[in-house]
C-alpha cells in the first residue's frame, strides 16, 4: 500500500505499519501519561517541565537522533528557526524547552489548539491589526513563562533544500525587542535526509506521518544554535528577519556533526 500525495512516497511495507501502530500507540500513552502530570504541576511552577519531556519523548519515539550545536545563550530568548517537517517541533521544544508562536489557524482543530495551548503556544491573526497590542502582550508572558519561544519565519515548511523567504510580518509582535531579551537563529539541519522527511506539496498531515513513522532508520537531525542577532541587527523587523536568514543559510553550508544511523528506531 502507498501512501498517497508525496512523489518520493514509496509502498509502505508490513514492518512500515507495524512501526506506525507501535510509534502511535506509544505516542497516545504518553500523552495520556503526561497530561495528569502536567496539570499536577501546573498551580506550583511557571516553568513546567512536562511539555519539554512530552516533546523530548515524541521525538524520539518518532525515530529522530538529535545532536546539538552551540547552545541557547540563556532564558529569555527568541528564536527564529527554519522549517522543514512537523519533526522541527518536538526537536526544537525537546532540545530548548521553547513554546511557539503559530498562526491562529490552528485554533480550527480544537484538539491542536489544546496540545499547544499546554505548552504556551501563543496563537497569531496576521491580519488583524486591532490585535497587535494583544499578541505583543502574549509573546512576552510566555518567553517570560517558558524561558524561550520560537517562530518558524519561512511561514510554511519548505522542501529541506530551498530556504524560503522570512517574513518579517511575523516578527510584529516582538518589534521594537523588548528589554532583556534575545533574538537568536537556528539552524534545523536534517542533512541527506532533508528532502525525504519534508513536508509539502499536496501530501496530507496524515500522510506525512505515516510516512515518516514506517521508517526503519532513525532520523539525524541537527540542532544548531547559531550567534544572537545584535546592535544593527534588531533595527526593525525586516532587518531582523533578513539578518536572521542569511545567518540560517550561511550555516547550512558547514557539515554538521551527526551520528550513525541505527536500523530500528524503537
Amino acid at each position: 500500500m502507498a501512501v498517497s500525495g508525496n512523489a518520493h512516497a514509496a509502498p509502505v511495507s508490513l514492518i512500515g505499519w507495524l512501526l506506525v501502530g507501535m510509534r502511535g500507540l506509544a505516542m497516545v500513552i504518553l500523552l495520556i501519561g503526561c497530561v495528569p502530570l502536567y496539570y499536577l504541576w501546573h498551580p506550583f511552577t511557571r516553568h513546567n517541565p512536562w511539555p519539554r519531556y512530552f516533546m523530548r519523548a515524541i521525538a524520539r519515539i518518532a525515530g529522530l537522533r538529535i545532536t546539538v550545536e552551540g547552545q541557547l545563550q540563556r532564558q529569555g530568548t527568541f528564536i527564529l528557526a527554519n522549517h522543514i517537517s512537523w519533526l522541527d517541533i518536538p526537536a526544537l521544544a525537546g532540545t530548548a524547552g521553547s513554546a511557539f508562536v503559530a498562526q491562529d489557524g490552528l485554533t480550527a482543530h480544537g484538539w491542536l489548539h489544546w496540545l499547544g495551548s499546554l505548552n504556551d503556544t501563543v496563537f497569531i491573526a496576521r491580519h488583524d491589526r486591532k490585535s497587535v497590542a494583544r499578541q505583543v502582550s502574549q509573546v512576552r508572558e510566555a518567553i517570560r513563562d517558558t524561558g524561550s519561544l520560537a517562530i518558524f519565519p519561512e511561514g510554511t515548511t519548505a522542501d529541506g533544500i530551498e530556504l524560503l523567504p522570512f517574513k518579517s510580518s511575523l516578527l510584529s509582535a516582538i518589534t521594537p525587542v523588548p528589554d532583556g531579551i534575545l533574538v537568536q537563529p537556528v539552524l534545523i539541519d536534517y542533512g541527506n535526509e532533508a528532502r525525504d522527511i519534508a513536508w509539502t506539496g499536496e501530501e496530507t498531515g496524515l500522510d506525512n506521518f505515516i510516512r515518516i513513522a514506517a521508517r526503519t532508520r532513525r532520523i539525524a537531525v541537527s540542532i544548531r544554535f547559531l550567534e544572537p542577532l545584535t546592535g544593527h541587527s534588531l533595527t526593525d523587523r525586516k532587518t531582523i528577519a533578513a539578518t536572521a536568514r542569511e545567518a540560517i543559510d550561511a550555516a547550512r553550508s558547514r557539515p554538521a556533526k551527526r551520528p550513525k544511523d541505527q536500523r530500528f528506531a524503537l
